[in-house]
């Protein structure tokens, strides 16, 4: 009963709705604008997926309504109705309302989607406030200089000043879009509110500010940069304030927090090494004490020193930040002393008691290595200190390790050279090969060939052939299978000569393997060694093999038969209709008759196929199938008569 009192008055407001545009416009117009009416009133519906589905829409009310209505009567609405909805519904508006500006007249009047915005963005959901956050930047991006500094710059300091903690997280996502668009003093002022941001009470806050601050450097250096020298005044304020910002996110007490920093610091590298290519080694406009360059010096150390707290650091996500970034923070200090400086911090990364940080490590051991060889005159560091880590790690407990090992161990054979890669790394890529693990044997062999390109394909083959060739014929059929599937990978990596010598019949021999996943992946196998070696290798190797096959007792057994039949099924779809006509179409009319229930109707099922890929056997085909049709298996019958249909 009170479902049917809320339809009724829904409908007396539609047609309120329809009588008030009927007062307004002319008859002419009704149709036209009336569905707009009821998209406003969707705005109110009591369901929330009506209101998600209106406020998609938005951009069609605010186009019927015009430029003036829609900021006269539409914004106020949404103004009114937004903060009180559901999150759901806030998130689209938020996205919409980005999109507004040339719909409430152009930049002139965009300053008043802010103060909407400004309300969806002291939303506690995080998706909420990230839509509006981003609409806000998007029209701070068509703003003037003076409506920046009358609408934007005070809207900042409003959310950086209130109470609470989901205002300030606003605060930090918006400096971007201004930053480098306002006068040095407006600048300033900036930054040291967002100093006080990092400063906040709440950790969220402090974590919001220091995720936003390394684009907040970058804007600001290739602000610089586009200045020419730029302003050294301005300059010589700016960059200790954001050192200091720097230091106060690596002391913080929330790892957090503290874990960010380790961006910051590739950030003001960054800085400081393009002031250094820019000013021909001049970096007086990043010192923080001295114009000399002892000055830069003196910060580089300090900077150093940070990393090395970092490294050191008791909470394993602050480690692996550093393991994460390790490679681009090397090259960023681009300082070969520092770099043979950090070998042994690096070493223990690689022996750090969390799974994590020795992923992370492991992921980056071909970038870090070449860096230490090139700082190493000697060339000894790899060799002596991280290979014997590298080798403890093929043994990891954590299988995510050891996949990230294998997945970039590879890369360290030009580093090493033939000879080393042969003598150290090969015997750790055929132990990775013997991995219970399928994804550290498919990382190996997906990554063969850069070892191939350092030793060639002769010691590649005659290392690894006998661990492929046993992991074949392991006794578990699993293992078999993961050798199986990466089978197409190994041979575009080998290429057609060695695999023919080398695992040509093993794959012959799979599709007779006793248990029927192998067989079938084994089919499957041959299909994509077809497109990988073409139909002529696929007529001397696999065709041909299986019609001497089935000259052969072990023809008379139903399964060696069903696996012929299968396989041929599958290089239909591969090869030319020659090669059917001549080959596979007789093949299998052959077996129509077979004594097997299961291999009759296979063969209804393979007549479709060829019918398709020989047009002119269709009619030959039809009377085998219709034959078929009368078999005394319900099963043949069923699929030969589903393939006539098709026909």
């Amino acid at each position: 009963m009170c479902i049917d009192i809320h339809l009724h008055l829904r409908q007396l407001i539609q047609i309120q709705i329809h009588l008030d545009i009927q007062q307004k416009v002319g008859m002419s117009q009704v149709e036209e604008l009336y569905p707009i009416a009821l998209l406003m009133d969707e705005l109110r519906h009591d369901d929330v997926a009506s209101r998600v589905q209106a406020m998609k829409r938005l951009d069609t009310i605010a186009i019927a309504l015009g430029p003036q209505r829609t900021r006269e009567e539409l914004i106020p609405f949404l103004e009114d109705i937004i903060p009180e909805d559901e999150d759901e519904v806030i998130a689209i508006a938020a996205e919409e309302l980005g999109k507004f500006v040339s719909l409430v007249g152009g930049q002139m009047y965009a300053p008043l989607l802010i103060p909407v915005l400004e309300k969806i963005s002291a939303c506690e959901e995080p998706i909420v406030r990230e839509k509006a956050i981003a609409s806000l930047n998007s029209i701070a991006a068509v703003l003037s200089s003076d409506q920046i500094t009358q609408y934007f710059i005070p809207l900042i300091n409003r959310l950086a000043k209130e109470r609470w903690f989901s205002l300030h997280i606003a605060a930090t996502g918006l400096f971007k879009s201004i930053i480098a668009r306002v006068s040095s003093q407006e600048r300033l002022v900036l930054l040291k509110l967002y100093n006080d941001l990092i400063h906040d009470d709440s950790p969220m806050v402090r974590k919001a500010s220091a995720k936003e601050l390394p684009q907040l450097i970058d804007i600001l250096n290739e602000m610089v940069i586009n200045d020419g020298n730029g302003n050294g005044s301005e300059d010589s304020s700016i960059w200790p304030t954001v050192l200091e910002m720097y230091q106060t996110i690596v002391n913080d007490n929330q790892d957090s927090v503290k874990f960010l920093s380790v961006d910051i610091l590739i950030s003001i590298l960054k800085v400081i090494n393009s002031h250094k290519t820019q000013n021909d080694g001049d970096n007086k406009n990043i010192n923080t004490d001295t114009d000399t360059d002892n000055g830069t010096d003196k910060d580089i150390e300090l900077l150093f020193q940070s990393l090395i707290s970092l490294i050191d650091d008791p909470s394993w996500r602050v480690r692996y930040m550093v393991a994460d970034r390790i490679v681009s923070l090397i090259e960023n200090f681009n300082d070969e002393k520092l770099t043979l400086k950090l070998v042994p911090y690096i070493l223990s990364l690689m022996k750090d008691n969390e799974a994590e940080v020795r992923k992370a490590i492991s992921s980056n051991i071909p970038g870090f290595s070449k860096l230490i060889d090139s700082a190493d005159g000697q060339h000894t560091i790899v060799l002596n200190d991280v290979i014997p880590l590298v080798s403890q790690l093929t043994l990891d407990e954590s299988e995510n390790v050891r996949s990230a090992l294998a997945n970039q161990i590879t890369g360290l054979a030009p580093i090493l050279g033939k000879e080393m890669t042969t003598e150290k790394l090969l015997p750790l890529l055929v132990e990775m090969l013997k991995d219970e693990y399928s994804d550290v044997r498919l990382n190996i062999i997906s990554n063969l060939e850069i070892v191939n390109e350092v030793i060639g394909i002769e010691l590649l083959s005659d290392s690894l052939m006998p661990a492929i060739t046993a992991l074949a014929n392991d006794k578990l059929w699993r293992v078999r299978l993961a050798i199986i599937e990466q089978i197409p990978l190994l041979a575009e990596q080998l290429g057609l000569s060695f695999f023919d010598e080398s695992l040509g019949q093993l794959c012959m021999e799979w599709l007779w393997d006793p248990v029927y996943t192998i067989r079938n992946a084994a089919v499957k196998n041959l299909s994509k060694l077809t497109k990988l070696f073409g139909e002529d290798w696929c007529r001397d190797e696999i065709i041909n093999k299986l019609i001497e096959k089935s000259q052969t007792k072990e023809f008379h057994n139903f399964i060696c038969r069903l696996t012929c039949l299968q396989t041929f099924d599958e290089l239909i779809h591969v090869v030319s209709p020659d090669i059917i006509r001549d080959y596979i179409y007789k093949f299998i009319v052959d077996l129509a008759d077979d004594k097997v229930p299961n291999i009759r109707f296979n063969v209804a099922k393979s007549l479709l196929d060829i019918s398709k890929a020989l047009p002119e056997s269709k009619e030959d085909i039809c009377h085998i199938l219709e034959r078929m049709t009368e078999d005394d298996d319900p099963d043949v019958r069923y699929f030969a008569n589903q393939s006539l249909q098709e026909l």
